[in-house]
């Protein structure tokens, strides 16, 4: 499946953050992340981002594979500027118009796996595995290093838009994490 144009918003009567995804084959993938998922696959994919950005580039900059973080997010940032500035944010998103979705209502994820690819590319694998559904229905989406700045891009966007990040403790201030709950009690 390849993008032909991506949408990423937040749904506040939601409170889920929507993708639209309009493939070159004229169909279109719908799917929702939820804050859990979102705040916990954003960083993920900032991290491979970033380790992708320093492995890149040839003998004159292996040497930033060893460099310190800082400079390594320094690189990707400036990577993905570049990749921003080229990219066309401006045009609204259409749907297709002939053909129906490629599936019947949006994915709600639960489960997304990340494999690398070469250049910098990722291929997100999604899945919606729910309990009383009697298969899980999933995707394999393949993003470009272009598109996979792109995605983060919008990304960040709808999280700032959902404000799910005011009001966080910094993770050094976290309350510890909650014991687990006891195991149910039982009445015979």
């Amino acid at each position: 499946m390849h993008v032909r144009q991506m949408s990423i918003s937040y749904q506040p009567e939601q409170d889920r953050i929507l993708v639209r995804v309009n493939t070159s084959e004229e169909r279109e993938l719908q799917f929702w992340f939820t804050r859990r998922l979102t705040l916990g696959l954003a960083p993920l994919l900032e991290r491979l981002t970033t380790e992708a950005a320093a492995r890149r580039g040839g003998p004159a900059t292996t040497h930033l594979a060893n460099a310190d973080p800082v400079t390594k997010k320094a690189m990707a940032d400036f990577n993905r500027s570049e990749t921003i500035r080229g990219a066309d944010f401006s045009t609204p998103y259409q749907a297709p118009q002939a053909s129906a979705p490629l599936f019947e209502t949006p994915l709600l994820i639960t489960e997304v796996n990340i494999a690398t690819l070469a250049a910098g590319a990722l291929r997100l694998k999604c899945s919606e595995k729910l309990g009383g559904a009697p298969q899980a229905r999933q995707f394999e989406l393949a993003l470009s290093e272009t598109l996979t700045h792109a995605f983060l891009h919008l990304l960040e966007r709808a999280v700032v838009a959902s404000q799910w990040r005011e009001n966080r403790p910094p993770e050094s201030q976290a309350a510890p994490a909650a014991p687990a709950a006891p195991p149910p009690g039982y009445l015979n």
